[in-house]
């Protein structure tokens, strides 16, 4: 973990930011003594994001799947993944 005083993204921008990019790290900021701000690169961040997303997807599918919620089996998707495939190459009925 990387801790530097906030004065030093102005000081040393493209170190911290070098820094970041290598290391996929997140660089952690204070102000005077106290946590102020978290910097990453747009890359770590967009990946975070992205897993945030799945991991809330994820989660709302387990829940409707504990209240009794219907799913899929692997049969079912494989089909339904096949007619997706057949519409989207102008094979399947186009109603």
């Amino acid at each position: 973990m990387t801790i530097r005083p906030s004065a030093a993204i102005r000081q040393n921008y493209n170190e911290i930011a070098d820094m970041c990019r290598k290391t996929s790290a997140p660089v952690f900021l204070t102000k005077n003594g106290e946590g102020d701000l978290v910097v990453m690169d747009i890359d770590t961040y967009n990946r975070r994001e992205a897993m945030l997303k799945l991991r809330e997807e994820l989660l709302a599918v387990e829940e409707g799947r504990m209240h009794g919620s219907r799913g899929y089996s692997v049969d079912e998707v494989a089909s339904m993944m096949r007619e997706a495939i057949k519409e989207a190459s102008g094979h399947g009925d186009t109603k």
